[in-house]
């Protein structure tokens, strides 16, 4: 018999998960209700012990386990946050936890989740990989398997996020949910729909990784070929049955995001928040931008923000090069003293900053005739790059974009 999703359980959930989740109260956001025309308001789960909300389905998950299932072992699947979650949860409990990972899994995700005292074995390109060696080594070895999504006990933990959010502003009318495999937006929409049916759930995957959706146009559980997204926490190529069938019930729609406005929302978050979130953690971020209604309160979920360094480099290197606030730029003069200069002077002029610079002497034989110089500027963004440029072409510098690599 199916577990039913009803206020009493929710209820108890959030009585659980409250000996351990940290507070994380809506925070109001001056920028993107700006931008958007609404009152938009963050729900900050990225600063989350483990840094994302997982740690709530695992922990009232494992917390109504018997002893005996505990003591034989727990075992899951994971790209990262459900792992942490688990492995907190484990020690919690004094259990046992191995968690397979994708190979692709960030090697911050992965030390973290050692950290709790979890062995990790690592398999496969995406989840779908590690879900099936989890399952193997379980059968194997006995252990008790915590699904990261398509369980009722995991999405009721997870459902407590939107008892909070209800609880804080009752007068709530969009909550934007992130989407992996559907854990998250099952809980929250389907406890939405139970207290105020008039609150609108909008469910926001990535659109290399959009397996809800298809699944839902169709009419049933599809898999995809191929996960492709920097959102690897939501890189999911087959939702869990038990997901969809609520998702398709409670969800109202469903929006796409690809990996340039995930880049460029973690550009907003960072610069005019200070906050770090995961790619996962920006699609609703992200799906802002998409909203075609004005004048409503709306939460974004920030689901987490477990991002490791290198990948923080490259996002802002992309984000700025994407904005148009570093370019690269390559002219030609003839090699001869103070055109490098003259040079200088015009991008002084038209108020760029050089980053960096590369003079070539054998870009032809004819050195008097042209030598490549290849600058690197910064400035505030798209329009004034092309002012820049312009004006090198009104100068006769014959100026070319290339590709930056800072």
């Amino acid at each position: 018999m199916k577990m039913e999703l009803n206020i009493d359980l929710f209820e108890k959930a959030t009585e659980k998960v409250s000996e351990v989740v940290l507070p994380t109260p809506l925070i109001y956001s001056e920028f993107f209700s700006t931008q958007t025309g609404n009152k938009v308001y963050l729900k900050p789960e990225n600063i989350q012990h483990t840094g994302a909300y997982k740690i709530r389905g695992a922990y009232f998950k494992i917390s109504t386990l018997s002893d005996e299932e505990r003591e034989r072992g727990l075992i899951t699947a994971s790209a990262g946050n459900h792992a942490q979650g688990v492995a907190f949860a484990a020690a919690k409990f004094g259990a046992k936890a191995v968690i397979v990972m994708p190979t692709s899994t960030p090697l911050m995700k992965v030390n973290r989740t050692k950290s709790y005292g979890a062995e990790v074995v690592l398999h496969g390109d995406v989840y779908d990989d590690a879900y099936k060696k989890a399952l193997e080594l379980a059968e194997e070895n006995g252990y008790t398997f915590i699904h990261p999504f398509n369980d009722p006990l995991v999405c009721a933990g997870q459902g407590t996020i939107a008892m909070e959010i209800i609880k804080e502003l009752p007068t709530v009318d969009y909550i934007l949910v992130p989407i992996g495999g559907g854990g998250l937006a099952t809980g929250v929409s389907t406890l939405v729909k139970q207290i105020n049916p008039n609150i609108k759930v909008i469910g926001v995957e990535p659109a290399g990784a959009n397996c809800m959706q298809e699944s839902i146009k169709v009419g049933h559980v599809v898999t995809l070929p191929t996960a492709s997204t920097i959102a690897d926490g939501t890189a999911v190529k087959t939702p869990g049955d038990f997901t969809y069938e609520m998702v398709s019930k409670n969800i109202d729609s469903i929006i796409t995001v690809n990996d340039e406005e995930l880049i460029d929302a973690y550009l907003d978050m960072a610069e005019n928040h200070k906050m770090i979130c995961e790619n996962s953690g920006l699609l609703t971020i992200a799906a802002l931008k998409q909203l075609d209604f004005t004048g409503k309160k709306i939460v974004s979920i920030l689901s987490g923000g477990n991002m490791d360094i290198i990948t923080m480099s490259s996002m802002l290197q992309h984000g700025l090069i994407q904005r148009g606030r570093i370019f690269t730029v390559s002219v030609l003069l003839p090699d001869k003293p103070g055109q490098l200069a003259q040079v200088s002077n015009i991008i002084a002029e038209e108020h760029g900053n050089v980053v960096k610079l590369e003079h070539n002497q054998f870009v032809s034989i004819n050195r008097s005739a042209a030598v490549e110089l290849r600058i690197t500027l910064e400035c505030f963004g798209n329009d004034h790059k092309e002012q820049i440029v312009t004006r090198l072409e009104r100068e006769d510098y014959r100026p070319k974009l290339v590709r930056t690599n800072l």
